[in-house]
C-alpha cells in the first residue's frame, strides 16, 4: 500500500505534474464522502448556549447518518476532537454516538490537540484507513464554549514548570500571544481591522446568498429564558455574523488586553458553540457502497512554534505541508485558514506568501465563530461546497494551536 509519507519522493520536479500525480485515483485512496456541521452560535447568548457538547454531537451525527444513508454498522471507528470538556468528553461523546444510533460495536476515541482537535480527528481516521486498520470512519469535533469556557487553570503546572522559562510560556493567555505576534512582526491595528472587516463582509454576503445552507444541519434544542423556563427552538444558521462591519467601525473598539494593544473583540475569533463531522472511506469501499466522493484527502502536517507567538503556526505549517508534496502556494485554489486573531492570520499569510484573495472566501472565525474542538472538522464542511460551487480543486485547511503549534491539511476535490 502506498503511504503518504513516501508520496513526495515519487513526485516529478514539475509542479503541474505534482498536482496531477496527487489527483490520481487509486483504490486505497482516502476520500471524503460527506462533511457537515451544526450552526455556530454565540457563546453565552446564542441559540445553542444551553446545549451540551454531547447533545450537539448527537444531533449532528443523527443528521449525518440521515443525509448519507450510511449504515451505521459499517462505521469502524469514530474520533471526536474536543478541548474544554474533562477528558476531552470521552464518556459523554461516546454516549452521544450510541444515542445517535451507532452500535456499541463501533469504537470511539476522544482527542485533544487544542484548536486543531477537529482536524486531528479527521487525520487520525485518514491514517487508520491508510494503514489498513479500517475502511470507514468519522472524524469530528465539538465544543460548547457556553458551558465549558473559562480562564485557563494553572492547576496542572507544578512549581518546577512555572519556574522553567520555556514551560511557563504555555500559560500565556491567547489574547496576549496575539499582541506578541502583532508587536514582533509589526502587524498594525489598521491591517488587522481591515482583514477582520473583510471576514465579516464575506460572511454576511455568503449567508445572504445561502452559501452556508448546504453544509449546516439544523439543531432542535432547548433554550432557557431569563426565568430559566425552557422553550424548544430550531437553530438553522450562524448567529454571530454582523452586518455592515467596516474597518472604520472596528477602529472604534477598545483593545481587549492592554491599553496600547491592537487585539479587540472585533478582530478576534468569536467564542462559539458548534460541531462538525467528516465521513472518510477507502475509495474502493466508497465506490462499492455508492457513496459520493467529494474529495481525496492527501496529507496533513503539524509543526511546533514558540508558545508566546503560537499564532504564527499556519505560516510555518502550510509551507511544510506544501514542501512535503512538492507544491507551491500557486497550486492551491483556496486556503481555509482559522481566524483565531487577525494579527496571526495577517502574519501567517505574509510568512507563507499567500494572497488574501485565496483565503476564506465565505469569511472565517472572526465573523462566525471558533468552537475550539470543532473548527478543524467544520472547515471541511465549509470548504467542500465552495470548491464544488466554484469548480476549484486544490485546497488547504490550517490553524494555529495553543501552546505553540500549527497544522495544515490538503485535499483535492473530485
Amino acid at each position: 500500500m502506498e503511504r503518504l509519507s513516501n508520496l513526495s519522493s515519487q513526485l516529478q520536479p514539475n509542479k503541474v505534474s505534482n498536482v496531477a500525480k496527487l489527483a490520481e485515483k487509486h483504490p486505497d485512496d482516502v476520500v471524503i464522502t460527506a462533511a457537515y456541521r451544526t450552526p455556530l452560535t454565540k457563546g453565552g447568548k446564542g441559540g445553542l448556549k444551553d446545549t451540551t457538547s454531547a447533545d450537539l454531537l448527537l444531533h449532528l451525527l443523527r443528521g449525518v447518518l440521515d443525509r448519507t444513508k450510511l449504515d451505521p454498522k459499517l462505521i469502524q471507528d469514530i474520533v471526536v476532537g474536543n478541548v474544554l470538556n474533562q477528558g476531552a468528553g470521552a464518556s459523554e461523546h461516546r454516549a452521544a454516538c450510541l444515542a445517535a444510533g451507532i452500535p456499541y460495536t463501533v469504537p470511539f476515541q476522544a482527542l485533544n490537540r487544542q484548536c486543531s482537535s477537529g482536524l486531528m480527528a479527521v487525520n487520525d481516521i485518514a491514517n487508520k484507513i491508510t494503514a489498513g486498520q479500517i475502511d470507514i470512519g468519522i472524524g469530528a469535533g465539538v465544543e460548547s464554549m457556553s458551558l465549558n469556557y473559562g480562564p485557563k487553570s494553572a492547576a496542572g503546572f507544578s512549581e518546577t514548570l512555572k519556574q522553567d522559562k520555556e514551560a511557563a510560556k504555555c500559560l500565556i493567555p491567547m489574547g496576549f500571544t496575539s499582541e506578541n505576534v502583532a508587536k514582533m512582526y509589526n502587524i498594525s491595528r489598521e491591517d488587522q481591522d481591515k482583514f477582520a472587516a473583510s471576514s465579516y463582509q464575506k460572511a454576511e454576503k455568503a449567508q445572504a446568498a445561502g452559501l452556508f445552507d448546504e453544509e449546516i444541519i439544523p439543531i432542535t434544542t432547548q433554550v432557557l429564558d431569563a426565568d430559566d423556563n425552557a422553550k424548544t427552538v430550531t437553530v438553522t444558521a450562524d448567529d454571530g455574523v454582523r452586518k455592515g462591519v467596516t474597518a472604520e467601525s472596528l477602529s472604534k473598539l477598545r483593545p481587549a488586553f492592554s491599553k496600547e494593544g491592537s487585539t479587540h473583540a472585533g478582530n478576534a475569533s468569536q467564542v462559539s458553540d458548534g460541531a462538525g463531522a467528516v465521513v472518510l472511506m477507502r475509495r474502493s469501499v466508497a465506490e462499492k457502497l455508492g457513496q459520493p466522493i467529494l474529495a481525496k484527502y492527501v496529507h496533513c502536517k503539524v509543526v511546533g512554534v514558540p508558545p508566546e507567538v503560537m499564532g504564527i503556526g499556519p505560516g510555518v505549517a502550510i509551507p511544510e505541508l506544501l514542501k512535503d508534496l512538492g507544491l507551491t502556494v500557486d497550486d492551491v485554489d483556496i486556503f481555509e485558514l482559522n481566524e483565531a486573531f487577525a494579527s496571526q492570520v495577517v502574519q501567517s499569510l505574509r510568512a507563507a506568501g499567500i494572497p488574501e484573495e485565496k483565503v476564506n472566501p465565505k469569511g472565517g472565525a472572526i465573523a462566525f465563530g471558533h468552537p475550539l474542538g470543532a473548527t478543524g472538522a467544520r472547515q471541511f464542511a465549509t470548504l467542500l461546497p465552495e470548491l464544488k460551487r466554484t469548480g476549484k480543486k486544490v485546497a488547504v485547511t490550517s490553524m494555529c494551536i495553543g501552546t505553540g503549534m500549527g497544522a495544515a491539511s490538503l485535499i483535492i476535490a473530485e
